[in-house]
């Protein structure tokens, strides 16, 4: 994949926040930085980095898969109220 202007100047923007934020440090020249800083912004809390994420996404084409819900996310999720009561 060719790395344009726009793509690398939002890596760098990410990997600046993700260093100050969740202490991890993503070299550039990393084969895989993409793909690393991708799964770091899915770790994150703050909007502003995972937004980072999607543009960085969106530049590179690298779209990764939403992350798996963990057991009581999906006793939540299937377990909620979801319209009236019939009967």
């Amino acid at each position: 994949m060719e790395l344009t202007k726009a793509i690398v100047d939002c890596m760098q923007t990410l990997r600046r926040r993700l260093r100050d934020e969740l202490d991890i440090n993503i070299r550039l020249s990393q084969s895989d930085a993409i793909n690393a800083m991708l799964l770091a912004c899915l770790q994150s809390s703050l909007e502003e980095t995972r937004e980072l994420g999607s543009r960085l996404s969106e530049l590179s084409g690298i779209h990764l898969p939403p992350p798996q819900l963990s057991e009581e996310q999906l006793i939540a999720k299937y377990t909620r109220y979801a319209g009236p009561l019939r009967g």
